[in-house]
């Protein structure tokens, strides 16, 4: 399989945040629910153990049509680790700000990665 057919069928964007981000996004248009009741998407709030997280981040890399996995940076702080760990082109990961909680360029995993990879 070449990698153009490869990617072809990624079309999605999967998301992880806090409620105003995933209803933003799903009022964007980025939600999809499939014939079998699975989402592309997971509200994280302060009851949401870090197991879920860390599951549905696994479910959304390991797919198939998701081409972008956003994820909030403050969730992804919860789940480090397994995030530092992901090393694959696709689905691209993006942290993302959340109202609450702003970006901090120093804690985001992809872009110590580019800058490791660029020599800086």
């Amino acid at each position: 399989m070449s990698n153009a057919t490869q990617y072809r069928d990624r079309s999605l964007i999967a998301t992880i945040g806090d409620e105003d981000t995933i209803t933003g996004l799903l009022l964007a248009g980025t939600g999809h629910i499939d014939g079998r009741g699975k989402k592309n998407f997971l509200v994280v709030d302060s009851k949401t153990p870090v197991s879920t997280i860390e599951s549905a981040f696994a479910e959304f890399t390991e797919r198939s049509d998701i081409a972008i996995l956003l994820i909030n940076q403050h969730v992804a702080e919860m789940i480090r680790p397994t995030i530092e760990k992901y090393q694959q082109a696709f689905p691209a990961l993006l942290e993302i700000p959340a109202k609450d909680h702003p970006y901090d360029p120093s804690k985001d995993s992809v872009l110590k990665a580019v800058k490791k990879h660029l020599g800086e």
